[in-house]
């Protein structure tokens, strides 16, 4: 089978390569993929850019969908559709840049009849954690009545979707970009105004005045200190990324003063009924015309040239990949 096999062996190495089936990890469902896609982690791994491969060699992928082939589990059958997301695939096991994969069946979620595996790859990792996030902030009582809602890297993954999920929703969102160019983009999205990230992204003053009811970050350091800072008393920040940085150079004032919540959001290894609603929700929520305007589609062999120019902040909306 063909896969994107990363390679530590003499040097590091990203090359779509013919791998032995007989290969594949230890699991209870083995899986046609039909589309994988290709999340800021996947360019992380496939451009070595960060330590996030954790085995070796490794079929790179955090994410798939298509069609069961044998299963030893319960709950899946030959011919059911599916998606995946996470679970440290791509990481630890064997991903879904590749013509098959071998996974655990509690890993996966029944693909909504709303979406096609490409459009269930067009959302991935990415649009999945923009719902989760919308999630939290609803879950902490953010309404579209409360106020502004930032989402920072907004024509990223995350953001792209955070934006349509977001304003289908009755939010007033307001997108930071560094892309000036990409206005249009954002504001067919439904992004009711356009902010430059450099507002953001440098060192700010602790406390600063009240704007955000609440935050979709994918960025982290300065920019999630300055959200915090900017948003509004009682307001709900969701953090899911790090695209600037892992520190977060803040202080407590924003939490004591104004009650403001920072709620993080993880998608590697949040529980199946969390998975299931969000799934659900962005079957109901998220505008399939809409997701159609973000793809950008490769297959296999452009997939590694792709994931270099989603690492130098090349690529807008989301990248599926056809096996």
């Amino acid at each position: 089978m063909k896969a994107i096999l990363l390679s530590n062996e003499n040097g590091f190495s990203a090359q779509v390569s013919e791998v032995d089936e007989a290969q594949l990890p230890a699991g209870d469902v083995t899986v046609q993929v039909a589309y994988s896609t290709l999340n800021f982690k996947d360019g992380l791994a496939i451009t070595n850019k960060s330590p996030v491969v954790r085995t070796w060699p490794m079929v790179a992928g955090i994410d798939g969908a298509g069609t069961v082939i044998a299963s030893s589990h319960p709950a899946w059958k030959a011919g059911d559709a599916f998606v995946h997301n996470g679970w440290g695939v791509g990481e630890t096991h064997w991903g879904c840049l590749a013509e098959k994969a071998r996974l655990k069946g509690d890993w996966l979620v029944k693909l909504p009849a709303a979406f096609t595996p490409r459009q269930a790859m067009a959302i991935g990792t990415a649009g999945y954690t923009a719902m989760l996030c919308v999630l939290a902030l609803e879950d902490h009582g953010v309404t579209p009545l409360s106020g502004e809602i930032l989402v920072t890297g907004a024509t990223g993954g995350v953001g792209s979707v955070a934006v349509a999920l977001l304003s289908k929703l009755g939010y007033t969102v307001v997108a930071a970009t560094g892309k000036a160019s990409e206005e249009a983009y954002l504001k067919a999205l439904g992004a009711a105004s356009i902010i430059d990230r450099a507002t953001l992204s440098a060192a700010g003053k602790p406390f600063q005045k009240e704007r955000w009811a609440g935050v979709v970050d994918a960025v982290g350091s300065h920019t999630l200190a300055n959200a915090l800072a900017q948003t509004k008393y009682g307001g709900v920040v969701a953090a899911c990324g790090l695209a600037q940085g892992m520190d977060l150079p803040t202080t407590v004032m924003p939490f004591i003063l104004r009650g403001v919540t920072l709620a993080g959001v993880d998608s590697v290894m949040a529980p199946l009924a969390l998975r299931q609603r969000a799934w659900d929700r962005l079957a109901r929520d998220l505008d399939p015309a809409l997701l159609e305007s973000m793809i950008d589609e490769v297959g296999m062999d452009q997939a590694i040239a792709k994931a270099q120019q989603l690492m130098a902040g090349q690529v807008r909306g989301r990248v599926v990949v056809k096996i």
